[in-house]
């Protein structure tokens, strides 16, 4: 039987975590066997770098702040060893980083499941945002998007001047 002061660590260490996921946006939840210790400390410096808190847990502990932060669903994949990225900020950030370290480890190192907005969602919903376009990517489609049409009235207008001059 552990000692009160264990009992009243893990029971901070539960309350701190149920603070983290509450303020969350975004979790996902790794498998990170397989991740050799210069990967793993690139991987937790990049997630540091773009305000992703990344951490390894027991899952029991997960379980018990899981549950009293109101997030469901997600017991199934507490089993093995499991790391999560919480992030405050952006849906984003956290599956991807996530799922450039799932690629560059060719499948030892895996996404198990997430949350997004304090409900569970699966792998594939957490691979799918991964592999959306950045918003710098999506701010440059939409100005081309925007310049097109004027961009190309200018050329026919051009054209039609040009006839014009040659036909004169």
């Amino acid at each position: 039987m552990p000692s009160n002061k264990i009992l009243n660590e893990k029971e901070k260490f539960v309350d701190e975590l149920v603070e983290k996921l509450k303020k969350s946006v975004c979790g996902v939840m790794v498998d990170y066997k397989g991740i050799n210790v210069a990967s793993d400390t690139k991987l937790r410096k990049s997630l540091r770098d773009e305000g992703v808190d990344y951490f390894v847990v027991k899952n029991t502990l997960l379980k018990r702040a899981l549950e009293k932060a109101g997030i469901e669903g997600l017991d199934e994949y507490l089993k093995g060893p499991t790391a999560i990225g919480l992030c405050e900020s952006d849906l984003i950030t956290a599956p991807k980083l996530l799922h450039k370290q799932v690629e560059a480890s060719k499948g030892t190192y895996k996404i198990k499941a997430g949350f997004m907005d304090g409900a569970a969602v699966s792998a594939e919903l957490i691979e799918e945002y991964a592999k959306l376009p950045s918003k710098e990517e999506l701010v440059a489609k939409l100005l081309f998007m925007l310049q097109s049409p004027m961009q190309r009235m200018a050329i026919a207008i051009s054209e039609i001047a040009k006839k014009e001059e040659g036909a004169a």
